[in-house]
């Protein structure tokens, strides 16, 4: 016969269990207690950091470790990863939502295209969670994938207004613009420990192949790496 489950011994952090009537009412919940929030602020840090280092393969582990809590802890907040990456990254992903709303209301349609391409990206290389998210690393997370779905009719809107003008390539087309951000995605993951900036020189390159008037644009913004750290960038590359 298997052994019984013990209860975890850690202190509860929601103030004394609920009686009956309480857990068959689920609105009359009790505030959390002062050391309660502040596992939880705890817990949401810990998250953040290791999201942005590590991208959304971190484990509710690894969480409670970096945290200073028990496992136990962190399940009484967030019963599974999916509800703290979304507690964490819905803002986040409201936040890209009004940048490409302020790249619609550009005067400069070329201007708020790239401006938002550009911004996309360094969202991504300064939180790995952020570009997991972005790029299809994480699914599951039902009101941050409607999010995401709103992004698709603007960006197919931002690449209209930049045709009309004149300024981006006509076989380019709103598609295009996610496997960019995927194809750089890549990029920043295999040069953040040799070279965190170098995706802006590739951006720039890219940013130079799909407009119509490659000339006009700014030169390169930074210089080419060495053979030699070239190579480690394509091994990084081909381990991921």
């Amino acid at each position: 016969m298997p052994a019984t489950p013990t209860r975890s011994r850690e202190p509860a952090d929601f103030g004394d269990g609920p009686d009956e009537d309480e857990r068959a009412t689920p609105t009359r919940c009790k505030p959390l207690r002062k050391d309660a929030v502040r596992n939880r602020e705890l817990i949401l840090k810990a998250a953040r950091d290791l999201f942005a280092q590590r991208g959304l393969s971190a484990s509710l582990n690894d969480i409670a470790h970096h945290a200073g809590v028990g496992v136990g802890t962190v399940y009484r907040h967030f019963p599974d990863k999916d509800q703290l990456v979304e507690g964490l990254f819905e803002q986040r992903i409201e936040d890209l939502v009004t940048r490409m709303e302020q790249a619609l209301a550009d005067p400069d349609p070329w201007h708020g295209l790239t401006s938002f391409i550009r911004y996309s990206c360094d969202m991504q290389a300064c939180d790995r969670g952020i570009k997991d998210l972005l790029t299809g690393g994480h699914v599951g997370l039902e009101r941050i994938s409607k999010i995401r779905a709103r992004l698709m009719p603007m960006g197919e809107e931002l690449v209209t207004r930049a045709h009309a003008c004149g300024r981006l390539r006509e076989d380019i087309h709103a598609p295009d613009l996610p496997l960019i951000q995927a194809m750089m995605s890549a990029l920043i993951d295999a040069s953040a420990e040799i070279e965190p900036a170098l995706y802006r020189r590739y951006l720039d390159i890219m940013i130079r192949g799909i407009a119509s008037h490659p000339d006009d644009e700014p030169p390169l913004s930074s210089p080419s790496l060495g053979l030699d750290m070239a190579e480690l960038v394509m091994l990084n590359v081909k381990r991921r």
